[in-house]
């Protein structure tokens, strides 16, 4: 990697609050305004490769390999159709890296080690974005040592709130023992539904309490986004115009403007 290379974990113990979503979608537009980025995905389940188009049978070199040491970032990174992104694959191999790496003293920090060694040849990544699997477990502790940032998606439901203090103290407890430099990049509230009063209070509820943390854009609800990943495809490339996709788009451009302000600190 390049020193200017921005790492961001995108993590959240629960599922179904649209992080993988989120990491695609937000890696498209990231890539459609000339980034370079790269999606590690660390989730055995491996729904950030599916929903970027790449076939399991072609995942001959995954993040699995690279978490033990056997494959380089060159070598797993794969193209995908959108012109700037690649992803480094999961496969189901991942379930048992817990077991095979527990023992090892850089256990936790075996994902950093990897995306710390020289880029090599050809133009280097300016954003990597780690999809973790839902659960605080060895490999969302990986993605968070070896992140300069944790970008939160929290469903707009009613416990959303009791999960994200969870999360928090995990970030917390990381930068405590782990990554001193660990920051909150920013939470984005997602599976909006604006006829919902319930999800209107939600909003409410954490902007009040996280404040300027809390990102100005909300992802809504959107068939189009839902479907997309069954055809392979981001919903940015999938229907540009949809909510969701102008959405995802807003989002990017608040991450940049962001991550400015973090480098001219």
């Amino acid at each position: 990697m390049t020193p200017r290379t921005r790492i961001i974990t995108i993590a959240n113990q629960k599922g179904g609050v649209g992080k993988t979503t989120t990491a695609i979608n937000l890696a498209t537009a990231l890539a459609a305004i000339g980034e370079r980025v790269l999606i590690v995905d660390l989730d055995p389940q491996g729904n950030a490769s599916t929903g970027l188009g790449i076939d399991r049978q072609d995942r001959t070199v995954s993040s699995y390999d690279l978490l033990i040491g056997e494959a380089d970032v060159a070598t797993a990174a794969m193209a995908t159709a959108v012109p700037g992104l690649s992803v480094i694959p999961s496969t189901l191999d991942l379930l048992g890296i817990e077991m095979e790496i527990a023992a090892a003293p850089d256990r936790v920090l075996r994902l950093r080690n990897a995306l710390r060694q020289p880029a090599g040849e050809g133009p280097g990544f300016s954003y990597v974005l780690i999809d973790c699997p839902p659960s605080l477990n060895l490999l969302t502790l990986n993605s968070m040592a070896a992140a300069d940032s944790v970008l939160v998606p929290l469903q707009c439901e009613f416990f959303a709130l009791e999960g994200l203090s969870q999360l928090l103290q995990t970030v917390e407890q990381v930068r405590n023992s782990i990554n001193p430099d660990l920051t909150i990049q920013g939470i984005v509230l997602t599976m909006f539904d604006g006829r919902n009063n319930l999800a209107n209070q939600v909003v409410e509820d954490v902007r009040a309490h996280m404040g300027d943390t809390v990102y100005e854009t909300v992802i809504p609800r959107n068939v189009r986004v839902s479907e997309a990943p069954s055809y392979g495809k981001p919903a940015i490339l999938y229907d540009l115009k949809c909510t969701g996709s102008q959405a995802y788009l807003q989002l990017a451009s608040e991450v940049i403007r962001r991550e400015r302000r973090l480098r001219a600190a």
